[in-house]
């Protein structure tokens, strides 16, 4: 496995997120997802932060109004069907406006990831990493819509879901650790009494056992003093407690797949090395499948088993971690890796070239490949080319089939002996 953790990587601040207390301010705008999130309800005070479940104001998702081609056809109910992927994603596609012109945010994503797999999701801000987890969880925020494309768990049609299926889906099945701790926590509430309604509302845990089994759960991620800190608020707390204390809240009930986004933004190295090894900790006691949500491949080196790289809404490369760090067909995987910064022997840093230019905008429609305007390597036709993928060897697949690095060998960044 490549050690790049102790490449110090930057951090960018924690994207901001509309906050879910009255607040006399306007919501901050959603980087993720390139537009603002409005016209979303506030939430009481009296209501924890995050609890967001199915009932009946919360219906299947509605298919928006756009072109005929572009809506999914709906099935019939949540059904079951053989399958070896835990969660399968296909043609996903999220937009927001209406009409013959949505802003497209998520076009056409798929991915898989297996029972007790590892899979990372890798791209810049903007790449769609976000709204595909969110999708996963049918947490897309207003006025975004899926418009198409497939979402299965376990074999189920996450789509098709009632309401009711809905809530145990996100109950039992499937638990998410929002990108920014502070404001995924309520601030007037103890961090005891947050994960004891959690346990609660989707477990039926009376109040006293649901008290007790906080304390337990704090213990369980690593925090010391849980008996103490449960009687904390928010705020009273790091960030990196706060961010053990939303991994309990996301494995609570012991799911099967644990969506984490972005769970080492803003944190420094060490607390971020203790995250993940939390993480993998958790994974290996429960057999927990792990979608994970990163900007930094020195993160996914250390924890994943395959990646799934995105750029402005679309997969461009897949497969083993291995197959990406020693033979990356893409560009924008070659451009990712070229800018991960390296020690030197002496202790210093080099200095990597970042990626020219910047993402395109949801308002940008790009003919063809939609790296093109960034891609040193770009030819006449590439404006032509279809971003379907094609497979480079045994799980791994390229959306370039350009292929400027065919029979290079290593990724610039990849070490000797980048194996896990």
């Amino acid at each position: 496995m490549p050690d790049l953790l102790d490449a110090g990587h930057g951090r960018e601040p924690a994207a901001a997120r509309q906050p879910r207390v009255p607040r006399p301010r306007r919501p901050a705008a959603e980087r993720r997802a390139g537009i603002d999130r409005r016209g979303r309800p506030e939430h009481a005070a009296d209501r924890l932060v995050g609890r967001d479940v199915a009932g009946p104001r919360r219906r299947a998702v509605r298919r928006g109004r756009g072109h005929a081609r572009r809506r999914a056809v709906r099935r019939p109910a949540a059904r079951r069907r053989p399958v070896t992927a835990l969660l399968r994603i296909e043609g996903l596609r999220v937009e927001f406006g209406d009409g013959d012109a949505p802003l497209v945010a998520v076009d056409g994503a798929g991915l898989s990831v297996a029972p007790g797999e590892v899979v990372g999701l890798i791209g810049e801000s903007g790449s769609g990493k976000s709204l595909t987890c969110r999708s996963v969880m049918r947490l897309v925020p207003r006025p975004g819509r899926i418009a198409a494309g497939e979402i299965e768990f376990d074999g189920r049609d996450v789509l098709a879901m009632s309401a009711q299926e809905l809530r145990d889906f996100r109950a039992h099945d499937a638990g998410m650790i929002y990108q920014d701790p502070f404001s995924s926590l309520n601030p007037v509430y103890r961090i005891r009494d947050q994960i004891a309604e959690t346990l609660r509302v989707n477990l039926g845990v009376g109040k006293a056992d649901a008290r007790a089994q906080a304390v337990e759960l704090l213990d369980g991620v690593g925090i010391r003093d849980p008996e103490r800190r449960a009687l904390s608020y928010p705020h009273e707390l790091s960030g990196g407690m706060r961010q053990r204390v939303m991994i309990a809240l996301a494995t609570a009930s012991r799911p099967r797949l644990l969506l984490a986004d972005e769970p080492t933004t803003a944190l420094d190295v060490t607390t971020q090395a203790q995250i993940l090894a939390l993480l993998l900790r958790l994974r290996a006691e429960r057999a927990m499948a792990v979608l994970l949500v990163s900007h930094d491949f020195g993160v996914i080196a250390q924890v994943c088993d395959r990646v799934v790289v995105m750029y402005a809404g679309h997969v461009v490369e897949t497969g083993p971690l291995a197959a990406l760090y020693t033979n990356a067909q893409h560009p924008y995987t070659r451009a990712l890796l070229e800018s991960v910064p390296e020690l030197e022997s002496a202790g210093r840093r080099t200095r990597r070239p970042g990626i020219a230019g910047v993402p395109p905008e949801l308002t940008e429609v790009l003919p063809g490949c939609v790296f093109k305007p960034r891609c040193r390597h770009a030819q006449p036709g590439c404006e032509a080319i279809s971003m379907a993928l094609e497979p480079v060897s045994e799980g791994h697949e390229t959306a370039c089939p350009v292929r400027p690095f065919a029979g290079t060998g290593s990724a610039p960044t990849a070490r000797a002996g980048a194996q896990r």
